[in-house]
């Protein structure tokens, strides 16, 4: 069983290539020399991640001085996430890594605890990476409700 690994805060971040709700393939190195949220979370269209995505959306705004790129990943199909998009208006961008790979290389898939049970599964994860392609500052099992203005004050911190 993989366990949840750390990664941590100003080492580069590790690269991936995924596809994305439009089916084109995107690297974390074509965000360079801008700061990307990196959120991983576990299934489209569900009551958190359906809330965390909408805050993402509706927080861009906030974030505009800072200009990120918000990403979402997901072991989801490109069709779901064209449907979540679609469905709730969405505007960030959303990856699908169906094989979990990513998720691994970023402690995000593993044994998690709910309900007093181990299982394995997406632990929600965020990763704010700086321009330089560094993770800046992370957070796991994070609790999908109010965390974009967490990510948005740790942003505005580090940009500054």
């Amino acid at each position: 069983m993989k366990t949840e690994t750390s990664i941590a805060v100003g080492i580069k971040a590790p690269a991936f290539t995924l596809v994305d709700q439009d089916n084109n393939k995107r690297k974390l190195s074509d965000f360079a020399g801008k700061w990307v949220v990196l959120y991983f979370y576990p299934k489209d269209d569900t009551p958190g991640c359906t809330a965390e995505a909408c805050e993402f959306t509706d927080g861009i705004k906030a974030f505009e001085k800072l200009n990120p790129t918000v990403i979402g990943v997901s072991p989801d199909s490109v069709a779901s996430h064209q449907k979540f998009i679609a469905k709730h208006k969405l505007s960030v961008i959303l990856l699908s890594d169906a094989d979990r790979k990513v998720m691994d290389k970023y402690g995000a898939y593993g044994t998690k605890k709910m309900y007093g049970k181990e299982t394995m599964g997406v632990i929600r994860s965020t990763f704010v990476i700086d321009p330089k392609g560094k993770v800046a500052h992370s957070w796991t099992n994070v609790r999908a409700a109010g965390h974009t203005e967490k990510v948005r004050e740790k942003l505005s911190e580090l940009a500054t």
